[in-house]
């Protein structure tokens, strides 16, 4: 599932959210200008609305245990996302995973402002990610395994 359709569900603007990234899908707009038009329609809402869709996020059959062995055997594991580190950290902690980075939301007085902090995490920016975690670590690319699922993990795969 892809946590910014939950937001706009949530927030009453889940078709709004569908066209913006159909529109980006078809190579209208770039990931970090569909990603910020969908983050402003979701301007207002409450965090505990997030929380709520952080404690039930489904994870991928297997996916724990394959990060406990892992972690086990001495393997870092990291997510890389161009979702959101509020989701992320939740699964951080729940799975043992070592790095984190994703898009940081902006929150005043307890709601979203429908903007993001810092950089938006688009494809480049995962790519330039996953080089910084292997040279901190001492690794060698050829050493490091990266898993996506979608066009924004292409720049990050081809390394």
């Amino acid at each position: 599932c892809e946590v910014i359709d939950e937001l706009a569900k949530k927030a009453g603007v889940g078709e709004k959210v569908a066209e913006i990234t159909e529109s980006a899908m078809r190579g209208e707009l770039d990931f970090k200008e569909s990603f910020r038009r969908r983050m402003r329609l979701l301007k207002g809402m409450e965090e505990g609305v997030l929380q709520g869709i952080a404690e039930s996020l489904p994870v991928t059959e297997g996916a724990p245990r394959l990060i406990k062995n892992l972690k086990r055997l001495g393997y870092k594991v990291g997510i890389l996302s161009g979702g959101f580190t509020f989701f992320a950290r939740h699964l951080q902690k729940r799975l043992g995973i070592d790095y984190v980075h994703a898009n940081e939301l902006d929150f005043k007085d307890g709601k979203l402002t429908g903007e993001v902090k810092g950089e938006v995490v688009d494809g480049n920016k995962k790519a330039e990610l996953l080089q910084s975690i292997a040279a901190k670590e001492g690794l060698n690319l050829k050493q490091v395994i990266a898993v996506g699922d979608g066009a924004n993990d292409i720049p990050m795969l081809k390394l």
